[in-house]
């Protein structure tokens, strides 16, 4: 498990783009038959991905979370971003997931197993943990099934499909909150007016962009914004004083996971366009 520490506000803006990506963008989570976690400082959320394809994956890092299991004391959410099916199996019960389901699992589960159903076509496993101080059971959510919301326009290139999956009226968790934008084909902006939310810190993965395509991510106080330079299937950090939004050489994918004080997916302070530099 890597490990990345919380990063003031004054000193990012120093930071030049090696820095900016070193502390704020993950640039490798996906490889066959293994999983990669990041642990960050910021609400000390965990973020990771799993492709299980010939074997088995677990989730386990005893020398780094000090407990006995990685659920101890924490909750998580899976969500499968491949058109191949995974099998995710919690505490002896198995749970399949298509492209763009969603399972949570709460506080106190033993084992979670990951797998393909197809070896030659492998599921991706992105998964977000926060801590959690309560148990909520173990549920599925389809993305047919997901609380919609259609936002955005043609003519401002936003145009998007926002579900909501994780949250008060959806899947009932501890603290973590998680939902999946879809944009519409020629529409290449998100999150537009930007937002902070200093009571929370979100992390983003892109996907479902082809090789030569990439996101730029914009990032930093809003009267000292940078952007990071985002490839297929990286993700990004963004603590509690940044604003998250991006703008892509073509539509996208992205899944928004959130952890921190408050449960509500409207606690944000909107900044406008006219008031970033």
């Amino acid at each position: 498990m890597e490990i990345r520490h919380s990063v003031h506000p004054s000193d990012a803006k120093h930071y030049d783009t090696a820095q900016l990506r070193n502390h704020f963008l993950i640039e490798k989570l996906f490889e066959a038959d293994k999983v990669h976690m990041v642990y960050t400082h910021e609400d000390r959320m965990i973020i990771g991905g799993a492709q299980p394809a010939k074997e088995a994956l677990s989730i386990e890092e005893p020398d780094t979370l000090k407990t006995e299991f990685f659920l101890e004391r924490r909750e998580i959410g899976f969500v499968n971003i491949a058109s191949g099916e995974a099998i995710i199996t919690v505490d002896g019960e198995k749970h399949e997931l298509g492209k763009l389901d969603t399972l949570y699992v709460g506080k106190g589960v033993r084992e979670v197993k990951l797998e393909s159903k197809d070896a030659a076509n492998p599921a991706k496993l992105y998964f977000c943990s926060a801590l959690a101080h309560a148990a909520y059971p173990t549920r599925k959510l389809a993305i047919a099934d997901a609380d919609t919301r259609y936002l955005g326009s043609q003519l401002t290139s936003n145009e998007r499909e926002l579900n909501r999956v994780l949250h008060a009226d959806g899947i009932n968790t501890c603290q973590l909150m998680l939902g999946i934008t879809v944009l519409k084909p020629g529409s290449v902006w998100n999150t537009m007016p930007s937002h902070v939310h200093d009571r929370r810190m979100e992390a983003y993965l892109y996907f479902d962009l082809n090789d030569d395509a990439r996101v730029f991510h914009m990032m930093g106080e809003p009267e000292e914004t940078r952007h990071l330079v985002v490839a297929n299937e990286q993700a990004i950090i963004s603590p509690p004083w940044s604003i998250h939004s991006g703008v892509g050489t073509s539509n996208y994918a992205f899944i928004w996971s959130m952890a921190g004080e408050n449960y509500t997916f409207d606690d944000m302070d909107t900044r406008q366009a006219s008031d970033l530099k």
